[in-house]
């Protein structure tokens, strides 16, 4: 089976970070018929999974959990493409949100079509790649390598010029942004995106946290690799 993984180009952060090129599942991880993660269209999100859990699923393929570098990455270069937002203009209208409205009761595969034109699940990225559900249908966990252990476990406060805090282009819940951090979450482990009912919450910036021992059935995961692999 092929998994399909697309390319981000390397990309300059608001704050200056840079976050080199890679490659990430175009869909959330879903578990194929051998056991192991699979990146497919037609396979429904891997849920009730925790944060080691995900982790160790993404090396067993060769691959790594999505860093929140990472992420940062993608949604900063997805909400800078005038194809992602409702107006056809950056900045005018909101930032493509995904599957958030109620509309579905669980994870949708990533071929599902929503009823409700609102919901937009695919980003276009500055290459030509697309990417589906950062903006909602199931949170994702993500290994967080900007205020995380070695483990990517949250370990401090959020800093002020945080690239977690300082990357989305505009405030919390406005024009598609989602919610971001505010208050230390030490020891809990970043999820982001939003799931099929986090409603004006759900974005490609919105950030949450869970216990990352904790499985949850609105929790996946998305694997990346390093360009050539």
């Amino acid at each position: 089976m092929m998994n399909t993984f697309i390319t981000v180009p390397a990309t300059s952060l608001p704050n200056g970070t840079i976050v080199p090129s890679f490659q990430v599942g175009a869909y959330v991880c879903s578990k194929g018929e051998d056991g192991n993660a699979a990146v497919t269209s037609h396979g429904k999100p891997w849920v009730n999974i925790d944060f080691e859990e995900a982790k160790a699923a993404c090396t067993e393929i060769g691959a790594a959990l999505i860093t929140e570098l990472q992420w940062l990455a993608l949604a900063w270069n997805a909400s800078q493409q005038d194809c992602n937002w409702t107006s056809g203009k950056v900045g005018a209208g909101d930032l493509f949100q995904g599957l958030r409205n109620g509309t579905v009761n669980d994870a949708q595969a990533g071929d599902y079509v929503s009823s409700d034109t609102s919901e937009q699940r695919w980003l276009t990225l500055s290459n030509g790649e697309r990417i589906c559900d950062l903006n909602g249908n199931v949170y994702q966990w993500v290994f967080d390598d900007v205020q995380g252990n070695e483990k990517g476990i949250i370990a401090s406060d959020f800093a002020k010029d945080s690239p977690s805090v300082v990357t989305p282009p505009f405030p919390t819940r406005e024009k598609g942004m989602g919610d971001y951090a505010a208050w230390d979450w030490s020891g809990f482990a970043l999820i982001r995106g939003g799931c099929w009912y986090s409603a004006s919450h759900a974005g490609v910036f919105y950030l949450l946290y869970d216990w990352p021992g904790y499985r949850y059935d609105n929790v996946g995961f998305r694997c990346t690799k390093p360009i050539g692999l």
